[in-house]
């Protein structure tokens, strides 16, 4: 196991989910990749958890605003990106064509948080680090592994996260015609970038891992949620499923080594 104390700037560092029902994520996540919680209490009155792997934190499960929870919106998983300072990224996001969504929020001493979006949409998270960095563990069973933005405007995107992040950008032609792309911190493919359709609606896949994919989805089942997307073939390093859990939150997953 391999902890993470740190992440460079644009590296894809946290994920969170926010949803209807707290306790009953919980139960789901739980059978699902294991994991433990450790609650606290939210300014309002209610709590959110804290989800750890062997000890090490890997997420966040949170109570929906109640504005989402008026309007009946499913639980939906959050990327964060990390960032040396939240408040100049959200300002550059204006002139790369972006926009600043929310932000920027001190988030006790535990850093600062926003949100933007690139162009063509795709909310997403930025993390300014403070006592908290991010996921103590990464592309490990259990924790986060990967991010692919899906958006109708792919080229745009990828432009925009190398402005405000410097990404390096790595191209991969589809036999359909379009491009896979990946955005790179030194070196690293740390997220994908993939073309949608023109009607649809942008956003973030999030992948974590987990040790063996059919064994996960069987156990996502088992827990009430759903298999959007039964793992293909052999189980095998790479093998992927998708999931949703009883309030709706898609969630992928990636086999990957124990």
């Amino acid at each position: 196991m391999s902890v993470r104390t740190t992440y460079a700037t644009g590296e894809p560092c946290w994920a969170d989910l926010q949803t209807p029902d707290v306790a009953a994520a919980k139960d789901f996540y739980a059978g699902l990749f294991g994991w433990t919680f450790q609650d606290f209490p939210t300014p309002d009155g209610r709590s959110y958890a804290q989800a750890f792997v062997r000890g090490q934190l890997v997420a966040t499960i949170a109570p929906q605003s109640p504005l989402q929870l008026q309007a009946g919106t499913d639980a939906a998983w959050n990327i964060y990106f990390a960032t040396a300072d939240a408040g100049d990224v959200l300002a550059d996001a204006r002139h790369a064509g972006g926009t600043a969504e929310f932000g920027p929020e001190q988030v006790g001493d535990a850093g600062v948080l926003g949100f933007l979006a690139p162009p063509g949409g795709g909310t997403t998270g930025i993390w300014q680090a403070g006592s908290h960095f991010g996921s103590h563990l990464f592309n490990e069973p259990g924790a986060l592994a990967w991010a692919e933005l899906f958006t109708p405007e792919p080229h745009a995107a990828v432009g925009f996260f190398q402005q405000l992040f410097g990404h390096e950008v790595t191209e991969y032609p589809q036999d359909d015609g379009g491009t896979y792309s990946t955005l790179l911190v030194a070196g690293n493919e740390v997220a994908g970038i993939i073309p949608a359709d023109a009607d649809d609606d942008a956003g973030w896949q999030v992948y974590f891992g987990v040790a063996d994919v059919a064994a996960a989805a069987a156990a996502a089942t088992a827990a009430g949620g759903q298999v959007l997307v039964e793992p293909d073939g052999d189980s095998a390093e790479g093998a992927l499923a998708t999931v949703m859990d009883p309030q709706g939150g898609v969630l992928n997953l990636i086999q990957i080594a124990a």
